[in-house]
């Protein structure tokens, strides 16, 4: 997922370009904008955490960009291809040194396993937008 800060500072582009760069094939996108509510509910599992409200509130703040992506090994190498979290501790070239502006505002969104990724796609996309 391209996120509000990203989507708002005209990254979308260039982003994806470092996807397809990175050898990931697009299996769905979706140029959306999450409500709270929804939002709240993409988030459910960190809702106990302190920082759940601020993520809500900064997630339905504008438009996002949603994606299935399909690669071999893709959830380890799209979450190198992004960097880490902390776009000051991100290797050079990852999208989040280059498009982040902070560890809340950190441009994009990956999923953490094969079962998350599954469950996220979900979320966004019906059977009929899958490709």
């Amino acid at each position: 997922m391209i996120k509000p800060d990203a989507v708002g500072n005209s990254h979308t582009g260039a982003i994806i370009d470092h996807i397809i760069k990175g050898g990931f094939k697009i299996t769905a996108m979706k140029y959306t904008w999450l409500s709270a509510e929804k939002a709240g509910q993409f988030y459910a599992v960190h809702s106990a955490r302190p920082f759940y409200n601020d993520l809500v509130a900064f997630m339905s703040s504008g438009p996002i960009v949603a994606a299935i992506l399909e690669k071999d090994n893709a959830v380890e190498d799209f979450r190198e291809l992004i960097g880490a979290t902390d776009p000051t501790k991100a290797e050079a070239g990852t999208i989040r040194q280059l498009f982040a502006k902070s560890i809340d505002a950190n441009a994009v969104h990956g999923s953490d396993s094969d079962e998350n990724a599954a469950i996220e796609g979900s979320f966004f996309f019906s059977s009929f937008e899958k490709f």
